[in-house]
């Protein structure tokens, strides 16, 4: 068996920030269903948890979903937090305040975080009652909504609060099709979502993130866009975690020369001293997607 060694124009090119013909884009019929059911639940919840990639914090929100909220109670769960660059992290939490909308950094679902998702959650509740109906007793009941891209942890997340699997966990995204009330105790409820991409990514290089992220299949993409990707940047930042990670002795490689290093050193060979790339581009993005090529940011906050 062979694998087809990646066209170097297509590697060279993968950069360009915007204006290709290459957009990745995937938005399959379930997820307009999705997004018109959860329009029409909206007015069943009092507040919406939106879980976003810590890595990619705007990127990965849904500005389609997002404006049929309207004035809805939300937070903003930034997920992942422990695998992005801290430097960029920190600008992105004065962007957050900035904007005035509630957020909360997590990276785990151990039950501090818990506690303080629902805390900050019946605060923002409490407070929202309180502005619209001064005087009225306060209901105990609560019931949230969870939004987020595919692979941003909903389902985990359900999983940790409700203390079972009562949604299905897979490292495949677009795995929960359905939406499904999901108790916690006796006073909150939470409405799963099947994770929404946007219709259209305008940006060329978002859909790179997105597939890196794996909020794209790989089946959709094929690995070998994100996992290209992932080198061209790694080796123009000048990465030393990607440097010692696969033993590169410098940085001065295009982006095939580094992948044929990477199936020498990960024994990724076929017969007659062909290299398997399929192996080599998962070996890569599973190194990313589990942390051990450093701590990676994909974009900066929006400047004013």
């Amino acid at each position: 068996m062979k694998t087809k060694k990646p066209k170097k124009e297509f590697t060279e090119n993968m950069l360009t920030p915007e204006g290709s013909d290459g957009h990745i884009n995937w938005f399959p019929g379930h997820m307009n269903k999705a997004i018109k059911e959860i329009k029409k639940r909206l007015k069943m919840v009092d507040i919406v948890l939106e879980l976003r990639d810590a890595r990619s914090p705007l990127v990965t929100g849904n500005s389609l979903v997002l404006e049929g909220i309207g004035e809805k109670s939300r937070l903003i769960l930034i997920n992942k937090s422990h695998l992005a660059d801290p430097i960029i992290l920190s600008k992105w939490d004065k962007w957050f305040t900035d904007q005035n909308v509630p957020f909360l950094f997590i990276h785990d679902f151990d039950q501090t975080t818990l506690k303080n998702i629902i805390s900050e959650s019946k605060k923002i509740i409490q407070k929202r009652r309180m502005e619209s109906n001064p005087g009225i007793e306060e209901k105990k009941k609560i019931r949230m909504m969870i939004l987020g891209l595919p692979n941003t942890g909903k389902s985990t997340l359900i999983n940790k609060l409700s203390r079972r699997k009562a949604t299905k966990v897979a490292d495949k995204p677009g795995q929960t099709r359905t939406q499904l009330w999901v108790k916690v105790d006796e006073d909150i409820e939470i409405l799963d979502t099947p994770g929404v991409m946007p219709p259209k990514i305008i940006k060329y290089e978002h859909g790179q993130w997105l597939s890196a992220l794996h909020a794209i299949p790989d089946t959709i993409v094929t690995a070998e866009i994100p996992a290209c990707y992932l080198v061209k940047v790694l080796l123009k930042k000048k990465s030393q975690v990607f440097k010692e990670l696969y033993q590169f002795e410098h940085f001065d490689h295009d982006v095939i020369a580094a992948l044929d290093h990477i199936a020498k050193i990960r024994g990724c060979l076929l017969t007659m001293g062909q290299y398997d790339y399929e192996r080599v581009y998962n070996i890569i993005l599973g190194d990313f997607r589990s942390g051990k090529l450093g701590l990676i940011s994909f974009g900066e906050p929006p400047i004013k």
